[in-house]
C-alpha cells in the first residue's frame, strides 16, 4: 500500500495540534486548581471577618467615627 504524502502531512499536522491541545488543558487544569485553592482561602478569610470576636473587642467592628479626627 503507497502512503500519500498529502495524507501523512495532514496527519502529522493533526498529531501536533492534538499535542498542543493536551498541554493547554494540562495549564488550564493547573490553573483551575489554583484558583479554586484561591477562592477556599478567600473563603475562610471572609467566613474568618465575619465571626464575633473573641479577643476582647480587639478585633471588634469599628464604627467609621473612630476614625475621625480628634477637632471634629
Amino acid at each position: 500500500m503507497q502512503n500519500d504524502p498529502a495524507i501523512d502531512q495532514r496527519l502529522t499536522q493533526l498529531e501536533i495540534k492534538a499535542t498542543y491541545t493536551e498541554d493547554l488543558v494540562e495549564q488550564l487544569e493547573q490553573i483551575i486548581v489554583q484558583q479554586q485553592q484561591q477562592i477556599g482561602l478567600l473563603l475562610r478569610e471572609v467566613a474568618q471577618l465575619q465571626r464575633p470576636s473573641t479577643d476582647g473587642g480587639l478585633g471588634a467592628a469599628r464604627s467609621l467615627r473612630d476614625d475621625l479626627p480628634p477637632h471634629f
